[in-house]
């Protein structure tokens, strides 16, 4: 594990549970390893927008993502997702394990983090730990300390009901 995320898990005196499984780049993939774990599984993506500006999102992993609705519901102009290079450089995470643990690794506090309020109502939410052998499971009021600790004003939007 690494250093940085293990701190963080002192500072919050948190011990998390979770399993360990082959290597998994996609939801679909990792669906067959974890679909036994309590709690909201999720879809991750590391987005940049017409100026610039770099956003972590996190949704429901069974919810489509509108990349043209995004923009307006985050407040941010016409996304793109961000280069893998841009994603290691930024977040110190490799493609396919991306998700709110990665944040710890944003130092200089460049990525906004975007949520689909969904995700914050659930009791737990499932999430790789910048590694995508592991799947963990954080309880609610354990993302809401460690976005405080880290100083992450997370971005709480809803996706409009689908069908």
């Amino acid at each position: 594990m690494r250093e940085d995320l293990r701190a963080l898990l002192e500072r919050l005196d948190f011990q998390p549970r979770g399993i360990s499984h082959p290597p998994v780049r996609t939801v679909e993939e990792a669906h067959l390893h974890y679909a036994g774990l309590d709690g909201v599984h999720t879809k991750n993506a590391f987005l940049k927008d017409a100026k610039g500006v770099l956003v972590l999102v996190s949704v429901p992993a069974d919810r489509r993502l509108d990349m043209k609705a995004l923009p307006g519901l985050i407040g941010t102009k016409r996304l793109s997702f961000g280069s893998p290079e841009l994603m290691r450089a930024v977040l110190d995470t490799e493609p396919g394990a991306l998700g709110p643990l990665s944040l710890v690794a944003d130092t200089r506090r460049q990525v906004r983090f975007a949520i689909e309020s969904s995700l914050l109502e659930a009791d737990a939410i499932t999430c790789h730990p910048l590694d995508n052998t592991e799947t963990w499971v954080i309880p609610r009021a354990v993302l809401t300390r460690l976005l405080a600790d880290l100083g992450v004003e997370p971005v709480v939007f809803t996706l409009p009901a689908e069908g």
